[in-house]
């Protein structure tokens, strides 16, 4: 665990590789209960079977607005206990992002105390008074703790912070190390980048890394959030061959890869159900029940109840079937 003094320093050496966003999977009538077991297997899998060497935890994909507050904190206790028995040095990240500061500060005290790497704060989903506001809650959660701290930056808040806004929080909060900028946009990432360039950045479009901004230090070589896992299996491990190739700095070879293995062609087989739902196309989100059925879909254990708990609504069965397809024609799935 790197401390608030150490973060910087500690931060650009140890966020390295495919760090895997994780889900929850639910049980239960409605979904209320959670199946410890099945989350004890999705963690041994990423971080022993597939190798990959970050946990991204309690955040988007594991829906972290639907659980409370206990579940959320033992969510991370049994990624930090699985996660390390397997790999010790597997660097855990946990997200901490609640509409309350006093529960955020809850959440990072108890991810300090339970020795997570590093705490992630989504911009607040509501009633944010722009980069002022989010400057004062990561100033809140600074001030009451020691341990690395990064922004998240996703649309699905519904405030975005400028470059300007971004920077202004790298250069006020010492313990912030780290951004996931998972708006897609580029050339704010670029802008964020010029204003504080020590700052460790993954954005979340993956074209710019063949553009080669990872070799040009723009962005860093660590996925700081992503579902890796469902992109490839042990016995064809070819997302992390097309990292590999990435962090290489062979972009030519990499984008090769990507065509021929089928990787760049199931981009566009998905389709956009991790992140959109039709009824609100206009909204970025994090669609649960869809990571989950795509992991279902790979023999990964999701729960007795395979949906997201509400306010997120049940998965169709064309996106159902449009995910199946996908894992078909990828060849990770026999059909």
């Amino acid at each position: 665990m790197a401390t608030a003094a150490e973060a910087r320093d500690w931060a650009r050496v140890a966020l390295r590789g495919i760090g895997d966003s994780l889900y929850t999977p639910f049980c239960g009538v409605d979904g209320d209960d959670i199946d410890w077991e099945a989350y004890r297997t999705l963690v041994r899998y990423c971080v022993g079977d597939l190798g990959h060497p970050l946990l991204w935890c309690t955040s988007g994909i594991a829906e972290f607005w639907a659980l409370t507050l206990d579940e959320r904190k033992r969510l991370l206790e049994i990624a930090i206990e699985e996660g390390r028995a397997v790999n010790p040095d597997v660097v855990i990240q946990a997200c901490t992002a609640a509409t309350s500061a006093k529960d955020c500060l809850e959440l990072t005290r108890h991810a300090q105390q339970a020795g997570a790497d590093i705490v992630y704060i989504q911009t607040p989903m509501m009633e944010t008074h722009g980069g002022e506001g989010v400057l004062r809650f990561f100033r809140y959660i600074a001030e009451r703790t020691d341990i690395a701290l990064g922004m998240f930056n996703s649309p699905s808040s519904g405030y975005v912070l400028t470059p300007a806004e971004g920077a202004r929080i790298y250069e006020e909060i010492p313990a912030v190390c780290a951004t996931k900028e998972g708006a897609f946009r580029p050339a704010a990432s670029r802008m964020l980048h010029d204003l504080a360039p020590d700052l460790v950045l993954w954005e979340c479009d993956k074209t710019v890394y063949r553009a080669g901004w990872l070799r040009e230090g723009i962005v860093c070589a660590a996925q700081l959030g992503t579902a890796g896992y469902l992109f490839e299996t042990p016995r064809r491990p070819i997302f992390s061959e097309y990292w590999e190739l990435i962090v290489a700095g062979e972009l030519i070879e990499a984008m090769d890869f990507a065509r021929e293995s089928g990787l760049d062609q199931f981009d566009l087989d998905m389709g956009s159900w991790f992140t959109c739902y039709p009824a609100r196309a206009d909204y970025f989100t994090h669609w649960g029940g869809a990571f989950k059925f795509a992991a279902s879909v790979l023999g990964l254990p999701i729960g007795a109840y395979p949906h997201s708990r509400p306010p997120q609504a049940e998965l169709p069965d064309l996106a159902q079937n449009q995910i199946r397809d996908a894992y078909r024609h990828l060849g990770l799935i026999d059909g």
